[in-house]
C-alpha cells in the first residue's frame, strides 16, 4: 500500500498542492519552501489514525498557526492509496477564530465507488460487507478522526478500514531527530523485540539490538555500511547488558583493545547508525520520511546513504528532504525521484520534474550540479 496521489489544502504553507509520489521521492528546494510542512502533514495523518490528532494540534499551537495564512477555515487531506485502490478523506473544520477544531467531512471509499466509512460534522456510519451501520450521535470525539474510532465488528478476512488504519499510524516521520550528547539513543535500552525506530529515535538501541541479533540480512547490511564508511577499522557492534534488564551499544574498533560506547559516539557516527537502522530493516513501516539526513554527515557517508534509501524504497515508500548538492548527486541518473518545492504568492507548489526532459540534461550534468546552478528547478 503506497501513496499514489495526495492532496492537501488549507495547511501551513500548503494552500492546495497535489502530489503523485513515487516509491523514492527527493525533495528540494530553499529553506521556508514547505518541504517540512509536507511531511508535517503526513505526521497529522499519522495522528488522525493514531487517535493523536487533538493533542497534536495543541502541541502545535491550536488550530490558528497551522491553517493557511491564518485564515484558511479548514485543512482537507485526500490520500489515493494503490494497493488496494482506496480514496481517504479528512476535513478538520477550524471552530470560529478559536484554536480548536471538529471533523467537518471523512470518508473512505473502495474502487468502486462503495462507501467503507462517511461522516460529516453531525452524522457518521460506517459499512461492513455493503452494510451501513450508524454510529450513534454522541459516542464519537468530535476532533478524532472516524478511522480510528470506528467500532469494527469481527469480520472474516482484513477489514478495509482497519488495514488504512494501521497503515497510515505505521507512518514514520523524522524530523529534528537529536543525536547529542543528551539524547535518549545513547542510553542504555530495555532489552526488547523492537523492529522500527519511533520517531524521536529514542529506542535506536532496542531496535539495533533487535535487527542485528536476529536479522542476518540487517547485520551484512550495517556490518557492509560500517566499513565501506570506516573501513577495516570498524569490527561489529555488541550490546552488553547493563543494569534492570537493559542492554548497551558499543563499537569494536579493530586498533582499539576498549570498545567504545553509545555515550562517547562522534555525532556522525551516531546519525548514521540511526539511518541504517531507518532505512535497512527488512521490515519497515509503510512509509518513511526523513528530514534532511545528510545533516551532521562526512560527504563521503552521503553515497551510502542514498543507495540504503534507494534499496529501501523497494520494500517501502520513502521520502526525503535535502539541500545537499552532494547527495543529490549519490543518486546519479535516478531522474524519477526529484520534486521541486517552491513558495510563490505565499503558497507552496510542488512540481515533480519531467523525466524526459531530466534525461536528457543527467547526459551532461548530476542532478546535484543542477541543483546548484539552479537549472534543475527551471526544468519544465
Amino acid at each position: 500500500m503506497n501513496i499514489q496521489r495526495l492532496e492537501i489544502s488549507g495547511f501551513r504553507s500548503l494552500e492546495h498542492v497535489i502530489w503523485e509520489p513515487g516509491p523514492l521521492n527527493v525533495l528540494i528546494g530553499v529553506n521556508g519552501s514547505g518541504k517540512s510542512n509536507l511531511l508535517r502533514a503526513l505526521q497529522m495523518l499519522k495522528h488522525a489514525a493514531d487517535g493523536k490528532l487533538s493533542e497534536t494540534v495543541r502541541s502545535w499551537g491550536g488550530m490558528a498557526p497551522l491553517v493557511w495564512d491564518g485564515q484558511a477555515t479548514t485543512i482537507r487531506f485526500r490520500l489515493q492509496l494503490d494497493d488496494p485502490p482506496l480514496a481517504y478523506e479528512l476535513a478538520m473544520e477550524r471552530l470560529g477564530k478559536s484554536g480548536a477544531f471538529r471533523i467537518g467531512h471523512e470518508s473512505l471509499v473502495s474502487p468502486s465507488e462503495n462507501s467503507l466509512l462517511e461522516r460529516t460534522s453531525t452524522k457518521a456510519a460506517f459499512f461492513v460487507h455493503k452494510q451501513r451501520r450508524e454510529i450513534t450521535p454522541g459516542t464519537l470525539a468530535e476532533d478524532e478522526s472516524l478511522l480510528k474510532q470506528a467500532p469494527l465488528p469481527e469480520v472474516s478476512g482484513k477489514s478495509d478500514i482497519s488495514s488504512v488504519q494501521r497503515y497510515l499510524a505505521d507512518y514514520r516521520i523524522y524530523h529534528d531527530v537529536r543525536v547529542d550528547n543528551q539524547s535518549e539513543m545513547r542510553r542504555a535500552a530495555v532489552s526488547r523485540r523492537d523492529l522500527r525506530v519511533d520517531v524521536d529515535g529514542s529506542n535506536l538501541i532496542s531496535v539495533l539490538h533487535t535487527l542485528y541479533s536476529s536479522d542476518r540480512y540487517f547485520k551484512e547490511e550495517l556490518n557492509m555500511a560500517m566499513k565501506a564508511a570506516f573501513g577495516d577499522e570498524f569490527e561489529e557492534l555488541v550490546f552488553p547488558p547493563a543494569e534492570d534488564g537493559r542492554v548497551q551499544l558499543r563499537l569494536r574498533w579493530r586498533s582499539l583493545r576498549r570498545e567504545q560506547s553509545a555515550s562517547d559516539l562522534s555525532d556522525g557516527t551516531l546519525r548514521f547508525l540511526f539511518l541504517i537502522a531507518v532505512l535497512a530493516s527488512s521490515e519497515p513501516p509503510p512509509l518513511i520520511a526523513i528530514d534532511e539526513p545528510e545533516t551532521g554527515l562526512h560527504p563521503s557517508m552521503l553515497p551510502l546513504v542514498a543507495e540504503l534509501a534507494a534499496d529501501a524504497a523497494r520494500r517501502t515508500q520513502v521520502i526525503l528532504t535535502t539541500h545537499s548538492p552532494q547527495f543529490l548527486n549519490a543518486f546519479k541518473e535516478r531522474a524519477d525521484i526529484t520534486t521541486v518545492v517552491e513558495w510563490k504568492e505565499g503558497k507552496t507548489q510542488l512540481r515533480r520534474l519531467p523525466e524526459r526532459e531530466l534525461t536528457r540534461w543527467l547526459e551532461h550534468y548530476q542532478l546535484g550540479d543542477l541543483m546548484l546552478s539552479g537549472e534543475l528547478e527551471s526544468i519544465a
